[in-house]
């Protein structure tokens, strides 16, 4: 039986954590999708932060997060490397990037998904100007301007 009160303990805790490293190294985009990403895996039917240490969760919370937006990547801003996130929560990057992976697949997470995108991946995403039309691919500005009215309204 799931005990509410230390799902919500539990959750509360990784929020903390996690908003302690977007406040020292990311930004307020980080720290809100990292508490809309454990509120999501606080109701799952198998909450997965109940079991294993909830240090090596926080880490791969923003691991995971961090791999769909580009976070390790020099050119883009914020940027943290692996070895920052795992240093600042004393575990292992082998065990945080598995945990992470678990993570992602549990909730399908990929780069340029809308529900876990950074507001700056948002605006370059590739594909938000793009229509499938009879199975084709389209860029929306090609479309007569009573369609691409449609599209913006959506």
């Amino acid at each position: 039986m799931r005990n509410k009160i230390i799902i919500e303990e539990r959750a509360q805790w990784l929020i903390e954590m996690t908003s302690g490293f977007c406040d020292k190294y990311l930004d307020e985009d980080y720290k809100q999708l990292c508490e809309k990403l454990i509120q999501k895996m606080a109701h799952k039917r198998n909450v997965p932060f109940l079991s294993g240490r909830i240090e090596i969760w926080a880490a791969s919370v923003i691991y995971a997060l961090g791999s769909i937006n580009f976070l390790f990547d020099r050119s883009f801003e914020p940027y943290a490397s692996g070895d920052d996130i795992c240093n600042y929560f004393g575990t292992s990057k082998s065990t945080t990037s598995q945990k992470a992976k678990a993570i992602k697949d549990m909730f399908k997470m990929h780069r340029f998904e809308e529900e876990f995108s950074t507001a700056y991946m948002k605006e370059r995403n590739p594909f938000s100007k793009m229509v499938m039309v009879n199975g084709l691919i389209a860029p929306i500005d090609c479309l007569p301007p009573e369609i691409q009215k449609i599209l913006k309204e959506k």
